[in-house]
């Protein structure tokens, strides 16, 4: 016999996670630049979410609450690893850029920019959440949102140069002038 709200919760799990994954796999590689790592660490995330699913459902941004548990599990995962030695000739753009959805060349920049700025780009313009909500999932203030994002656009388009002439440049309300 099957009681219906786990069997709806399992459903809206499932649902959740075919709609959210690879949109967290996405973010979650551009931040930790090893496709690997990244699935492991997307994997713990929603496994988490799993775990307390009647909680995240009802987060404003459960895709984001999956991204910062990733990213909470990745900076985990550094810490028990941080006096290993680095495999010699390990690119982390090459690795990144084993998914066809990001541009090699943009996952290489956004890996150059300081954690925080790379945190608020991907959750900004990757993942479509507001100022607001940003702030909420990283636990700081609107305004160093839109100070961090400003920025990491800044030194963006200062590496990757202008937009080619037949894409429109790309405007965050509030941050481009």
């Amino acid at each position: 016999m099957r009681i219906w709200g786990v069997e709806q919760d399992r459903l809206d799990f499932a649902e959740f996670y075919a709609a959210a994954r690879d949109d967290c796999l996405r973010i979650v590689l551009v931040n930790v630049g090893d496709q690997d790592l990244a699935e492991d660490l997307v994997a713990e995330g929603f496994t988490r979410a799993w775990m307390s699913w009647r909680k995240v459902r009802e987060h404003p941004a459960p895709h984001a609450w999956v991204i910062r548990t990733a990213l909470n599990a990745h900076v985990s995962w550094w810490r028990r690893r941080r006096r290993e030695v680095a495999l010699e000739g390990h690119d982390m753009a090459a690795t990144a850029s084993r998914d066809p959805g990001l541009d090699g060349g943009l996952v290489t920049a956004l890996r150059r920019l300081p954690l925080r700025q790379r945190q608020v780009i991907t959750l900004r313009l990757l993942l479509d959440l507001d100022t607001e909500t940003t702030a909420r999932v990283l636990g700081i203030s609107g305004g160093t949102v839109s100070a961090h994002l400003k920025r990491a656009l800044d030194a963006l388009r200062g590496e990757l140069g202008p937009p080619p002439p037949n894409q429109t440049p790309l405007r965050v309300s509030g941050v481009n002038r």
